[in-house]
């Protein structure tokens, strides 16, 4: 069985398309009761990505917040990749 993916999704009060971010396995548990506060009081917040890396989020600039699961063939912001090239590529 298949791990399964956490993602965040953000609307922005600007509006526009959500961001949606691939959250590691800490972050998606430490976001599951923090983020009604931190949608509440406009608070920042930079979870741990999929990949490592961390997303710094103004939440006073979110409409709207909530987790989900992602489906295996996505990609979005923090999926881990295993690309040698481009941006987010490791060298070594």
């Amino acid at each position: 069985m298949s791990e399964q993916r956490h993602a965040l999704i953000l609307h922005l009060a600007s509006g526009g398309e959500p961001l949606i971010f691939s959250l590691s396995e800490r972050s998606a548990k430490s976001l599951t009761s923090r983020l009604p506060v931190l949608m509440a009081s406009g608070g920042v917040d930079t979870p741990e990505l999929a990949d490592g890396t961390t997303a710094a989020v103004n939440f006073g600039h979110v409409a709207s917040a909530h987790l989900d699961t992602l489906p295996a063939h996505v990609k979005v912001y923090g999926t881990p990749s295993k690309r040698s090239h481009g941006f987010g590529a490791t060298t070594g």
